[in-house]
């Protein structure tokens, strides 16, 4: 019988990628409010916000180990994106990344029951096409941007705006499935 997983995290899309491995996994969310995080680095922030959310979790549970992941996006001008506060600021970040190349950084953290954190990140280049005022309307009326880092998705409709990808498409979703897997095997998990 394989030790406890955990998914410190609510997002459905995390969940399906975690479930695909079909390794037998719990989903407890993490209570970390990314906002008290001060680091402004984009790779940094990212894995220690997989870290901050994975011992959150682990605070709270005994004999498991713990996946705390964090995705963000960095426009074509070097701003860091996150996820908009409201409908005017996800415009706003579309705008921003029309016709360019993103960067999506996707850091994790794979804590063993013994508090031992094995961490890492994947980067990924996202170029988007020139998206005109109906694309972007479109895109709002979805309500998909909510919630996104950068604004936009890549596992559903959000395709459509994107031209080209370079790099992981699962760490661009949000879960580096081929870093996951490196992780556990590098933290002891038993993946077989």
């Amino acid at each position: 019988m394989k030790p406890p997983l955990i998914l410190a995290s609510t997002s459905p899309q995390r969940k399906t990628l975690l479930e695909s491995l079909e390794l037998p996994f719990e989903v407890i969310p993490s209570a970390v409010d990314e906002a008290q995080c001060a680091e402004q680095d984009p790779e940094q922030r990212a894995r220690q916000l997989a870290c901050l959310k994975a011992r959150e979790v682990a605070s709270r549970v005994q004999g498991a180990f713990v996946i705390g992941c964090d995705t963000l996006v960095v426009d074509p001008h070097g701003a860091l994106l996150e996820k908009p506060v409201d409908e005017q600021e996800a415009r706003a970040m579309l705008k921003q990344q029309s016709n360019g190349i993103s960067i999506v950084h996707s850091g994790l953290c794979v804590l063993t029951p013994d508090g031992v954190e094995h961490r890492g990140i994947a980067s990924a280049l996202v170029r988007f096409r020139a998206l005109s005022k109906a694309d972007i309307d479109w895109w709002i009326a979805t309500r998909l941007w909510e919630g996104r880092s950068g604004g936009f998705q890549i596992d559903g409709p959000g395709q459509l705006m994107i031209q080209h990808i370079e790099g992981d498409w699962t760490g661009i979703v949000g879960l580096p499935l081929f870093l996951l897997g490196e992780l556990l095997v590098e933290a002891g998990y038993p993946l077989y």
